[in-house]
């Protein structure tokens, strides 16, 4: 039985991604700064507390492991230094003691935001990288770093997901389930005829399955992940409007106006919506996934509508859990801010 290290563990992917390897006979030791509490897990696993930055927590948690899947990372809400300390410093500390363990594969989560707000589509893994703000320029470097010591002989598979949901997620998307739910028209940036890829947590957690499964000189690569079957933004998010069962619409507004004042309420911090975020809502966002599919063999089952309704189920059952609770990771709700204020106009 293979021994697997999941950093991050403890949140969105990490809980998908266990369940997804348990399944499959897999061995897991988590390790997180939070505290694991899916108690569906818990006693199946073993439960390392600790930062990615924590040499000591880093050694304990890569003893006798034969691979590891780094999912850790500081989002782009928490504060600068922990998003650069933790994604560069966090990484190399990572490789560096895998390295010293003989690690067989590393299998590092990045992101389609290394791109940036990119010029043309679909975007393919030679494009350029050119992250925005702290997340994604530390996202670039922690891939940096991956590169060094793929030239130091490890195998570490890169993989590039687009934004990502399903059971679990909560976030920013949160805040668009609790309008559907109280029955509000939701308004998008620009004209919502823009295609935005997404990608459901399952078959992220395929695509990582394969990196750690294939031969080595197969998977050795970087590989952008995401549906292949989606639509157009105000036809993709309709319809979870539509499956809330109010009659309610989505409501483009002109991108230009609504993106300077997101600017200002984020400078302010009283928005949610980060730059990436409302820099490429009301444009074209799609990679290609050509390359994992002939390599990999990826071939993912959910379209954008469905991975966003399987969330939207998983949301409405789990409300009231998470009612009283926001913050800053991707497994509670983001605040509001004074976008709560905008409800009152849909």
């Amino acid at each position: 039985m293979a021994k697997l290290l999941i950093t991050g563990g403890a949140g969105f992917l990490g809980i998908n991604l266990i369940r997804y390897l348990l399944e499959r006979g897999y061995e897991i030791v988590s390790l997180d700064i939070a505290e694991f509490d899916y108690p569906d897990a818990k006693d199946k696993i073993e439960i390392i507390r600790g930062d990615i930055r924590d040499k000591e927590a880093v050694e304990r948690a890569m003893n006798g492991v034969d691979s590891v899947v780094h999912c850790a990372a500081a989002l782009p809400l928490y504060p600068p230094d922990d998003i650069f300390t933790t994604n560069i410093d966090g990484t190399k500390l990572l490789l560096q003691s895998a390295l010293k363990h003989n690690i067989e594969r590393f299998v590092h989560i990045s992101t389609t935001a290394v791109y940036g707000v990119p010029d043309h589509h679909p975007i393919y893994e030679t494009d350029k990288l050119d992250g925005v703000g702290p997340y994604g320029i530390s996202k670039v470097e922690a891939e940096n770093i991956c590169e060094e010591y793929r030239e130091k002989g490890m195998c570490i598979p890169i993989i590039r997901p687009k934004s990502f949901v399903g059971p679990e997620r909560l976030g920013v998307f949160a805040i668009f389930y609790e309008w559907a739910y109280e029955g509000h028209n939701f308004p998008i940036l620009g004209r919502g005829n823009n295609r935005y890829q997404l990608l459901d947590v399952e078959d992220l957690c395929e695509a990582i399955y394969l990196t750690l499964t294939l031969p080595e000189d197969t998977v050795n690569d970087t590989f952008n992940i995401g549906a292949t079957q989606f639509t157009t933004m105000r036809e993709d998010y309709q319809a979870v409007l539509d499956y809330a069962g109010h009659g309610k619409k989505i409501i483009p507004i002109p991108a230009a106006p609504a993106v300077a004042i997101l600017k200002i309420l984020e400078f302010f911090h009283l928005s949610p919506l980060y730059k990436w975020v409302y820099g490429t809502a009301s444009k074209e966002s799609f990679v290609a996934v050509d390359k994992a599919a002939k390599l990999l063999g990826f071939s993912p089952k959910y379209s954008n509508k469905d991975a966003l309704l399987r969330n939207y189920r998983w949301y409405i059952e789990h409300r009231e859990e998470y009612k009283d609770r926001t913050g800053v990771s991707h497994r509670v709700p983001w605040k509001e801010g004074v976008l709560k204020l905008a409800k009152i106009f849909f």
